[in-house]
């Protein structure tokens, strides 16, 4: 649809070339005509269809290409999206060189992992937010209940949604940053709906957050919560994950041992060599801390993530890590309020990360007042849009230390000593345990 939008702006014609799976490099620079039934390939034949020369072109799932024996689709489009080299393309079948230079094209994928890295290069990366809360109700009122009646043969006089029925829906039975699943919920209800009409029931359905569980059953998913208090050893941090944003807690604990450390959650390599690092950045600075230097060599640490059999990579965790385990070390309270993101250096410098806006969103879901995010991303923080940040406070922080004197509570205050003199200051003496007396 985004496709669409841009060439019927342009005033183009439309091309779509779904690319996943594709594994033959004869798809795209075409058969030779020695072969029987040889064809052109795929972009000389969409030229072909639009019937012009300057149509705006989207290659689907370009991060699902295959390479086998019959060569690599990737390399091949190679030439294609290159500008300097794209003005005097060959197709096998044609025989003669093509100008694909007057072109436009749109490629679009989950992940850009999977995608070769020259391939990767002749692009313009543009990555798209999931939705937020209220522009799916928007979505879902405007569009998908519409559409759903129409499609079941109802009427605004026999099925209606409220707001809060569509909130609970997207935030309890749907998690993803589109709209498929929303739409399917919808269509559920619908179809239920449908039935009773066609069994002879009347009288208009209006569907609240009371009765979704009769219509689709009991909630698919729980909604991001935040930590009900300040605790110790436990810290909040900020994931990205296919599907959008989402808030993970970090555990940390101390047993007496010889200095192990020990980690789970399903945690990947990057994940642990994080954990390592915010060890050893926290061991370094344990006399800034005010931890002894033989309590490492006397206790175990056990790091531990929940949902354990979700698995877990990245380096943006390692603020979060190394906060988790001063906590403990120091026996401060991490503030629930507050949760972080950001990779850190054995020198305690927070580095920048991704998927800021998504981190941001799971945060307002979750109810986080404070976000801390590393200093190098203030260019992303700027282009977060005002309504998504309302209600949340963001820190920018370049060292370990601000992270931490943010989310640590501070230690209660020293009651100041009797003076030299031998005269007791009455904040020492109102230090002292008294008994209270009832006359």
């Amino acid at each position: 649809s985004l496709g669409r939008s841009i060439a019927r702006a342009l005033g183009r014609k439309f091309i779509r070339l779904s690319l996943g799976g594709v594994k033959d490099e004869a798809e795209i620079r075409g058969h030779r005509r020695t072969y029987v039934g040889s064809l052109p390939g795929r972009i000389i034949q969409g030229i072909q269809q639009a019937g012009a020369n300057n149509p705006v072109f989207m290659m689907d799932e370009v991060d699902k290409v295959g390479a086998d024996f019959r060569g690599d689709p990737s390399s091949a489009l190679l030439e294609v999206l290159d500008p300097e080299q794209n003005n005097s393309f060959r197709d096998h079948y044609l025989g003669v060189p093509f100008d694909l230079s007057n072109v436009m094209y749109i490629t679009t994928a989950n992940l850009t992992d999977t995608i070769q890295a020259a391939f990767l290069d002749r692009m313009q990366v543009i990555r798209l937010p999931g939705y937020t809360e209220e522009e799916k109700l928007a979505i879902a009122r405007r569009h998908l209940v519409p559409k759903q009646l129409e499609e079941h043969g109802l009427t605004v006089d026999q099925l209606a949604f409220t707001d809060k029925a569509l909130r609970v829906t997207i935030s309890s039975y749907t998690r993803e940053a589109g709209l498929r699943n929303l739409e399917r919920e919808i269509a559920a209800i619908a179809r239920k709906v449908a039935r009773r009409v066609a069994e002879g029931e009347t009288g208009k359905v209006r569907v609240t957050p009371g009765s979704l569980q009769k219509y689709i059953g009991a909630p698919k998913t729980l909604p991001e919560e935040r930590l009900k208090k300040d605790a110790v050893g436990i810290a909040t941090g900020l994931a990205w994950t296919a599907t959008g944003g989402d808030v993970l807690f970090v555990e940390a604990t101390t047993m007496k041992g010889k200095g192990g450390l020990t980690l789970t959650g399903q945690l990947g390599d990057v994940m642990k060599e994080s954990a390592q690092a915010a060890l050893s950045y926290a061991r370094s600075r344990a006399k800034q801390w005010g931890i002894r230097d033989e309590f490492f060599a006397n206790n175990d640490l056990h790091v531990h993530v929940p949902e354990g059999s979700i698995p877990k990579d990245g380096p943006s965790a390692g603020i979060t890590m190394a906060t988790a385990l001063i906590s403990a070390f120091t026996g401060r309270p991490v503030r629930c309020s507050v949760a972080m993101t950001g990779e850190i250096t054995l020198r305690g410098h927070v580095r920048p990360i991704g998927g800021l806006t998504e981190k941001i969103l799971a945060a307002r879901r979750a109810g986080i007042e404070t976000v801390v995010c590393p200093r190098l991303n203030q260019k992303e923080l700027d282009e977060v849009p005002a309504q998504l940040r309302r209600g949340i406070t963001c820190h920018l922080v370049e060292d370990v230390e601000e992270a931490l004197n943010i989310a640590l509570v501070p230690p209660p205050k020293t009651k100041s000593k009797a003076k030299a003199s031998g005269k007791s200051s009455p904040r020492a003496y109102r230090s002292r345990p008294r008994r209270q007396v009832i006359v």
